[in-house]
């Protein structure tokens, strides 16, 4: 029989939910994927079963409900000052996956260069070479895991057309300054590249921490896409409720990839979201941050008890723990300290080699994920307690 695809032959499954695979398969405290063991908005709820009971089931406009593109535009202008038409320049896909693959497909070309940091989240590199593109990794160095300016710059060329950001920062929790992203900007402009920026997180920043869209930067306007989801930020991962926010010339080709790929988000959960931004008061984020920052403060602990090496993030939910200074003997040939640590302990992390390009690295590193219950990271401290005690 002929070849399969000869792109998607490296690919491998998720790493991070396959840990979720096995964790319920061994019936473990996951802290592993991304995604809260809480429910969430009452209110949000509600919105969602009176769309139900109001009958929105069929397709939406494609590239998104009126009243949810018109939510975003205004949330994108209050929150991040910038300013972007509805109706033109913002598409709602599903969840911010689809945002950044859509977006890729349609920006990037058969051997054009795609800059990506690492640590990443898994899917921006893959995601790239789906769309042709050759990553072009960039290394962020710990323990506040800034990029090389140099080697940033050395990684830009005359075939660069895209540089992916993730901010904050999945699986690091860094949060770009403002420094920073005026660097990144300024080697856009030079080599005439876009920004795709992806800023699911940009409610959770700690310490007086501030998010700040490379949109915004002089001259980044039209040469940016900024990606984000009601997932994060108001606890409804399975939604699949994102969008892409870019000038009109490139959201053209954004919602024909959309429209092909998807046709369209949910009804229903589109009509509940824009409730969500457009209703949920300050009292809101400011709970929701203060709630995420006890229980980083609880793993940050947990974590120093146990004897792992970590740095509080600065935002996200997210801590990545070096290994080195724990014992531990794998109990099979080339099994990882991730697999160890579920079967001796009953806690799901992910590898740090999930979020690296180059083989051998993250090999002593995991990631947990604090988006639990306080009762969820207690539980994580006695069994860690146990395991290593």
């Amino acid at each position: 029989m002929k070849d399969l695809s000869y792109i998607t032959e490296g690919f491998t499954e998720s790493v991070i939910r396959e840990m979720t695979r096995v964790c319920d398969r061994l019936g473990g405290i996951n802290l592993a994927q991304g995604f809260p063991d809480f429910p969430p908005s009452v209110d949000l709820e509600y919105a969602a079963l009176e769309a139900i009971r109001n009958h929105r089931h069929q397709y939406p406009v494609t590239y998104g409900e009126p009243e949810l593109r018109e939510a975003i535009s205004t949330k994108a202008r209050t929150f991040n000052g910038l300013d972007y038409d509805p109706e033109e320049e913002i598409t709602v896909t599903c969840g911010a996956t689809e945002a950044m693959l859509s977006s890729l497909l349609a920006m990037v070309n058969r051997g054009d260069e795609v800059v990506i940091f690492e640590p990443f989240y898994e899917n921006y590199g893959p995601g790239t070479m789906l769309a042709g593109a050759v990553p072009r990794f960039v290394s962020l160095y710990p323990p506040d895991w800034r990029y090389d300016e140099d080697e940033l710059a050395r990684a830009f060329n005359d075939r660069t057309k895209a540089i992916v950001i993730n901010t904050p920062n999945n699986p690091t929790g860094k949060v770009f300054d403002r420094e920073e992203l005026e660097a990144i900007a300024a080697l856009c402009r030079k080599w005439d590249c876009y920004a795709i920026t992806d800023e699911i997180y940009e409610h959770i920043v700690y310490d007086g921490a501030e998010h700040v869209s490379i949109a915004g930067l002089d001259g980044m306007r039209d040469r940016t896409v900024t990606i984000n989801s009601v997932s994060k930020t108001y606890a409804v991962t399975g939604w699949r409720v994102g969008w892409a926010i870019a000038a009109a010339p490139i959201t053209k080709e954004i919602r024909k990839v959309h429209d092909f790929a998807t046709v369209g988000a949910p009804t229903p959960l589109q009509h509940a979201s824009a409730h969500a931004l457009s209703r949920f008061p300050p009292e809101y984020y400011a709970g929701m941050l203060d709630a995420y920052a006890k229980r980083r403060d609880l793993l940050m602990e947990v974590l120093q008890e146990c004897g792992f090496a970590a740095s509080a993030p600065a935002g996200a939910y997210y801590v990545i723990a070096g290994t080195d200074g724990i014992a531990w003997e794998p109990r099979a040939p080339k099994q990882d300290f991730s697999l160890w640590l579920l079967d001796k302990a009953g806690v799901a992390t992910v590898p740090g080699r999930a979020f690296y390009s180059t083989p051998g690295k993250g090999e002593n590193e995991v990631r947990f994920c604090f988006s639990k219950l306080l009762e969820t990271l207690e539980g994580t401290r006695a069994r860690l307690r146990s395991t290593f005690s």
